[in-house]
């Protein structure tokens, strides 16, 4: 029960890795605010199973993170609650191809909105929250396609590469108030978001690591828990692959 006594926000948990990490934190006895853009009768069973499963709560919080005032709000109303945040796990992600050439500059500021702005302004405000209880952990969900850069990635890589880059500064930065800051870069994982994929484009990603296959979402969550939890205490500013050996 390495988060017995934890509390976590989690962006993006209706998704396949964001349902994983909630149940696996749940586990852990940790209590949980799961964001969603709009409320989901799918994710309210869910919800139920897991608090009725591990005897936590988890809690469904509502809002448009490419809405500024919306993620103000719920942040704040979380404060007026006098939750005490201990760990945010920014998850929340849309995905994107497109060569250079043919991607506007609409799509790809739309990408980066979800992608890299809306983790800049969770850590900003989550970051305070933290600050003023003693410390936490953040970890932000990157990708391989982050670090290896490749034709078709102008709007999602090169988000992904941003939030990297921002992990690395935000732990410098916040390490002062006790706040570590690191990401995990899985490769391609068996999630809905895989499938949207262009076939042979995934294939050849299976190809390139060395157990020829997907990633689990489990696989993907049991790396978000090492890094959010105590066993991580001396780890910060850090990029987790969790890839197959690509």
């Amino acid at each position: 029960m390495v988060l017995q006594g934890k509390t976590a926000l989690v962006t993006g948990a209706n998704g396949g890795i964001g349902r994983k990490i909630i149940e696996r934190f749940c586990q852990e006895g940790c209590q949980i605010y799961a964001h969603l853009r709009k409320e989901r009768e799918e994710f309210s069973v869910f919800a139920q199973e897991m608090e009725q499963k591990y005897g936590v709560a988890v809690t469904g919080i509502y809002f448009d993170l490419t809405d500024e005032e919306a993620v103000k709000q719920a942040v704040s109303g979380l404060v007026k609650e006098k939750v005490k945040i201990d760990i945010l796990v920014n998850n929340a992600g849309v995905a994107h191809g497109g060569l250079l050439q043919m991607t506007s500059l609409k799509e790809i500021r739309a990408v980066f909105d979800v992608n890299y702005f809306s983790v800049v302004q969770m850590m900003q405000l989550v970051s305070r929250m933290m600050g003023r209880s003693g410390g936490g952990s953040i970890v932000n969900l990157a990708s391989i396609s982050g670090l290896e850069l490749d034709a078709g990635n102008c709007a999602y890589g090169t988000s992904k590469a941003a939030v990297i880059a921002l992990t690395r500064t935000a732990a410098k930065e916040l390490a002062a108030g006790n706040i570590r800051v690191n990401a995990v870069a899985p490769g391609l994982t068996d999630t809905a978001m895989a499938k949207l994929m262009e076939e042979k484009a995934g294939e050849a990603m299976v190809r390139q690591t060395a157990f020829q296959r997907l990633a689990r979402p489990e696989e993907i969550a049991d790396a978000v828990l090492y890094l959010a939890s105590e066993q991580s205490s001396f780890v910060t500013g850090q990029v987790l692959r969790v890839d197959g050996g690509m």
